[in-house]
């Protein structure tokens, strides 16, 4: 990919957002509260549903990032005109639709469903560019994923703050749910994104009409039954490759959800 030079020069283009840096520190606190917390208490149980929350707020933010950060890279300055280089989670299209939707799913049990969006002119780079463009998000979720899982393994414990590990486990289960779903190529999503620039100029323009729909159809599909067991087993399996056990993720998930 060739990006221009006085565009990569640019310095303060980055700058993370006080509103980001904000979440951070929410997520080291539930964190901290988890990890201090008797299994199976109030105090670890809210400790990882802010762990979890926040955290998965963090990843959305960096996912995000990482297709702005790959646009302005390719010359499109509006990028950080919108504040997409902020990772202020604001910025990324609807409040309410990119980022409150899919914690309410999260927080109900359901799975990680897309978080926001920038909008970057993708139009005007080469097919290889526009590809780097849609791959950048789900490769910052499988980052995340494989990072958390290695801790886990490394260091994450049954017996010792193993509220804490239970609730990494989860937020590194959402990251590989997150991934799986983002690569999926229906119209409107990363995967979709991938695959555009190999499709005909016919083709492309026929399932633009889609693209607004992209994410409802996904919605729908997960939703029966049959598709909805092929993909979490998928995901599980994915999971397996840690060498974990899928109680670890279980376990977080039944912490997230106190309520219940």
């Amino acid at each position: 990919m060739n990006f221009p030079r006085a565009v990569g020069r640019q310095s303060g283009a980055v700058r993370p957002s006080p509103v980001f840096l904000l979440v951070v520190v929410i997520t080291v606190a539930g964190g901290a509260l988890a990890w201090d917390a008797d299994y199976g208490t109030r105090t670890a149980q809210i400790g990882v549903f802010i762990l979890v929350v926040a955290g998965w707020i963090v990843s959305v933010c960096l996912h995000e990032f990482a297709h702005a950060y790959v646009g302005w890279r390719a010359g499109d300055r509006e990028v950080e005109m919108r504040g997409y280089l902020t990772l202020n989670p604001l910025k990324y299209s609807h409040p309410l639709l990119s980022i409150g939707l899919p914690l309410l799913f999260i927080a109900l049990g359901g799975f990680a469903l897309p978080g926001g969006a920038v909008y970057v002119h993708s139009h005007n780079f080469s097919p290889r560019t526009q590809r780097i463009l849609s791959g950048a998000g789900p490769a910052v979720n499988a980052v995340c994923a494989i990072i958390l899982l290695v801790v886990v393994r490394l260091y994450g414990s049954t017996h010792s703050h193993s509220a804490f590990w239970f609730g990494l486990s989860y937020l590194a289960f959402l990251q590989i749910t997150a991934t799986v779903l983002n690569l999926i190529p229906i119209p409107g999503t990363d995967g979709y994104g991938i695959l555009e620039p190999s499709l005909s100029y016919q083709t492309r323009r026929s399932l633009d009409q889609i693209k607004p729909f992209g994410i409802l159809i996904l919605f729908a599909l997960l939703f029966t039954p049959q598709v909805r067991d092929i993909f979490f087993n998928f995901v599980n399996a994915l999971f397996d490759l840690s060498g974990l056990s899928r109680y670890w993720w279980t376990e977080g998930y039944w912490l997230t959800r106190f309520w219940a």
